[in-house]
């Protein structure tokens, strides 16, 4: 695939073939999205490698639970209009896909949250190039359960960044429609 064809691909996944994502592919993902730019060349980044169905079900749960709580103890949540999604015992909020990863980081890292959407691109662009399917699933940065996170070996002092479910396609979606891109000046 060129750029342009990676571009055209790369979709928000929500339905995955039930087919396992080798780790080795997996970790060639990894080593393409390691050569994203980073603030200072600070490379900040960090991975998590989910393949257990039962654990995967577990941090979906987890992660519904907590943005259910959230969203009760504060009505004003921007959360509140996925409310009756996350009620639903259905849903599952990684689309029952065969991997996740998470690329984490140190909290104290100041440009973290830029440096890790980086790789995170780079990661999707990756996958798609070979033929899988991601999608960035915001509903598992809720993930607080201390023991959980240690079992996943995810250190106390690290923040989600960016959870993506990741599997071999049902189908690739169509392009949802874009707006014309909003160039507010050009100077010479």
């Amino acid at each position: 695939m060129n750029l342009s064809d990676i571009l055209i691909n790369r979709r928000s996944v929500r339905n995955y073939q039930p087919k396992t994502v080798p780790i080795d592919i997996i970790q060639n993902i990894i080593n393409d999205s390691i050569l994203a730019p980073s603030a200072g060349n600070g490379q900040p980044w960090k991975f998590v490698v989910v393949r257990n169905k039962a654990k995967i079900d577990c941090i979906s749960a987890e992660c519904k639970k907590n943005f259910l709580e959230r969203i009760s103890s504060n009505p004003d949540d921007y959360a509140k209009r996925y409310e009756k999604m996350l009620q639903n015992e259905a849903f599952h909020i990684f689309y029952h896909a065969p991997a996740v990863v998470f690329i984490i980081g140190d909290s104290g890292v100041k440009n973290l949250i830029a440096d890790c959407a980086l790789a995170a691109s780079y990661f999707m662009f990756s996958a798609t190039a070979k033929g899988l399917g991601t999608c960035w699933i915001n509903f598992g940065t809720e993930l607080n359960n201390p023991e959980l996170r240690d079992k996943l070996g995810i250190p106390e002092n690290h923040k989600i960044v960016a959870p993506l479910a990741l599997g071999y396609p049902v189908k690739i979606p169509a392009i949802p429609v874009r707006k014309e891109p909003q160039v507010l000046k050009v100077t010479e």
